[in-house]
């Protein structure tokens, strides 16, 4: 029987991977509804306890807005509003299926989810239930990247997935959509992603997971049975550790 490498992780989408591709906005709800298909059947199949970080690119990013003259803090609370409406399409479909689900907030909004409560997100994972982030960690300037790595630190998760969309299947030497000799790395080391300038995650959230030696598997999360693939250890992306790159 297939076991899962992990007990407990936080898989990051981006909000770009809810769009709609024809528009390259909004929520595509056959995409939410594969994706929380995927989700379901990892917890009920492995076991694993999964947390779900979501972006909010699909609404609106908060450095667009900041960079048309938007003040930079707000600009970002309106992003962190854009994740909520995100999470609460996630767990409607999530609910859809079966799967007992929880938003938590980082941005207090009684009516519609929970506060963001370390150890009540714990017990809900304890509990089968899988919890979605929303509002990212309540900060301006701080990315849905750094929420990730951040929250799991705080419930105890042993690998962050980080899902692409862009139809890049883990990290490269460089940016393979524009050089054609980039080379595919299947494993790196946090150092060597932040001394290359590897495009992972922003440096906040990879120095973070380096200190708290967090691994990162980066895979493509827009091909079908990815998530269960990442979760059982085949070699599908990069896996981004505190180890030497091999």
């Amino acid at each position: 029987m297939v076991e899962s490498r992990y007990h407990r992780v936080v898989l990051k989408l981006s909000g770009e991977a809810f769009a709609d591709v024809s528009v390259g906005f909004g929520i595509d709800a056959a995409v939410v509804q594969r994706i929380a298909e995927e989700v379901a059947a990892a917890r009920a199949e492995l076991g694993v306890e999964i947390a779900v970080v979501v972006g909010g690119g699909n609404i609106f990013r908060g450095m667009s807005g900041a960079t048309r003259g938007m003040d930079r803090a707000r600009a970002d609370y309106m992003g962190m509003l854009a994740t909520v409406i995100n999470a609460l399409a996630l767990q409607d479909a999530l609910e859809a299926v079966g799967q007992p689900t929880r938003v938590q907030t980082a941005i207090s909004m009684a009516q519609v989810a929970e506060p963001y409560i370390p150890l009540r997100a714990i017990r809900h994972l304890e509990k089968g239930r899988v919890v979605v982030f929303a509002a990212g960690t309540g900060n301006p300037y701080f990315t849905t990247d750094t929420t990730a790595a951040l929250r799991a630190a705080e419930v105890g998760a042993e690998a962050i997935l980080k899902g692409t969309h862009s139809g890049v299947d883990g990290v490269y030497s460089a940016d393979p959509r524009i050089d054609p000799d980039a080379v595919k790395l299947p494993e790196v080391s946090h150092f060597e992603v932040i001394n290359r300038g590897l495009k992972v995650m922003d440096s906040t959230a990879i120095t973070f997971c380096m200190d708290n030696e967090l691994p990162i598997i980066v895979f493509d999360v827009t091909a079908p049975g990815n998530i269960h693939r990442a979760l059982v250890g085949e070699p599908i992306g990069t896996l981004v550790s505190s180890g030497e790159a091999s």
